[in-house]
């Protein structure tokens, strides 16, 4: 249940009805137990992987607390902000280490008419219009994620020194863009993060497509600098060989339909390409296509089960001749105790074939399989991967 706190005359107390402000306390606490088999040492690593059991948190959702306000400027204005943190709730560290509100951090103005202007850390125009048809709705992040979440479709992707804009719904079509200076002397380009999006509503219908560029602030590519707004870029099993690009580049379209208040689909697809510059490591530009479904059944109020496919596959490149490809299969179950509080259970197999490049372009080796964007860390040492979770979620 959210609260609303009365605050200071600092900013932080509400000043009641007269004024027409409010700050908001809300967070997830998500706690479960996770198995996953094949789990190599590390990132690169092709053998030596044994299966683990362990803790898992943040799966179903991130666990996170966080602040939000808005205050009445009249004439329909609003000021508004966002401050969030993530956090482990197995060990209480913070989600992303050094980042206070490494989730969120902005403020901005917000209009019915008009729209609305945010600056700070916050997701990308791209994400927040495509976000709503995305497979982590029902298959979360951490395993039902796209491999490695190389299109941007879960919340891995935070961007710093970022300004907003997103237009209101006119009939049903909503538009977003959004641009995050690289603060790099001599360059509006170098580090920068762009992107532009659309969203159409239609009763049961819902269609988005978009587009996000991200720019190494390090002249030539090479490794990822503080100065890049979008920083640190997930990196896994799937494009480590790639990690060193001069920019990336995204395009994907995502929607989905609801044939009744039992069932509903979704849909995705996308195009990402890793560029190179003199320093990346690879000669090549790499592209990957990725297609994938969820289907979403709920046949009572208490109970959502979802089962999701994606395939992945990456371009012939930089001396490969076998491309790399991905094929996930996803189930989840959802059974809620209370408007606040679930019980879940997840289950995930990925299998991967063809060749890849290794960590830095250092070669041509298998692909391995890493499961969502949660393996990110800890790939698969074989061509599989199996991954079952448990957990409960709470939310205030």
């Amino acid at each position: 249940m959210k609260r609303v706190i009365a605050t200071s005359a600092l900013g932080l107390f509400a000043i009641g009805a007269q004024a027409q402000s409010s700050v908001t306390l809300y967070g997830i606490v998500d706690t479960g137990i996770g198995y996953l088999s094949s789990s190599a040492p590390k990132v690169g690593a092709t053998s030596g992987g044994h299966s683990v059991v362990k803790m898992i948190n943040g799966i179903w959702a991130g666990s996170r607390f966080g602040l939000k306000g808005s205050e009445d400027l009249g004439g329909g204005t609003a000021a508004i902000f966002t401050l969030e943190e993530g956090f482990n709730s197995a060990t209480g560290a913070q989600s992303t280490s050094g980042l206070a509100f490494n989730r969120q951090a902005f403020v901005g103005l917000s209009n019915a008419m008009y729209g609305a202007f945010t600056a700070g850390r916050q997701y990308t125009a791209y994400y927040t219009l495509l976000s709503p048809y995305s497979p982590t709705t029902w298959l979360t992040g951490a395993y039902g994620a796209h491999p490695g979440d190389l299109d941007s479709l879960d919340t891995t992707y935070r961007v710093n020194n970022s300004l907003v804009y997103q237009s209101p719904s006119f009939r049903g079509l909503k538009v977003a863009g959004s641009y995050s200076v690289g603060g790099v002397a001599g360059s509006l380009d170098a580090g920068s993060t762009w992107s532009a999006a659309v969203q159409y509503l239609n009763g049961p219908f819902g269609i988005a497509a978009g587009f996000q560029r991200i720019n190494n602030a390090t002249n030539g590519g090479g490794a990822w600098s503080a100065n890049s707004t979008t920083n640190p870029l997930p990196v896994s099993s799937i494009n480590a060989g790639y990690q060193a690009a001069q920019a990336q580049q995204r395009v994907a379209v995502t929607g989905g339909y609801a044939f009744s208040k039992q069932w509903d689909v979704s849909f995705s697809y996308s195009n990402v390409q890793y560029i190179p510059g003199t320093q990346s490591g690879f000669t090549s530009e790499a592209v990957f296509n990725t297609a994938g479904a969820v289907l979403h059944f709920k046949p009572v109020p208490t109970l959502d089960l979802a089962a999701g496919y994606s395939y992945t596959r990456a371009s012939e490149a930089n001396g490969i001749t076998s491309a790399a490809s991905y094929n996930q299969f996803n189930l989840s179950q959802y059974y809620s105790l209370s408007k606040r509080t679930g019980l879940y259970a997840l289950e995930a197999y990925q299998r991967a074939n063809g060749q890849t490049l290794a960590a830095g372009g250092g070669g041509i080796i298998n692909a391995t399989a890493s499961i969502g964007d949660g393996q990110n860390g800890t790939p698969s040492s074989s061509r599989s991967q199996v991954g079952v979770g448990v957990g409960i979620i709470t939310r205030f």
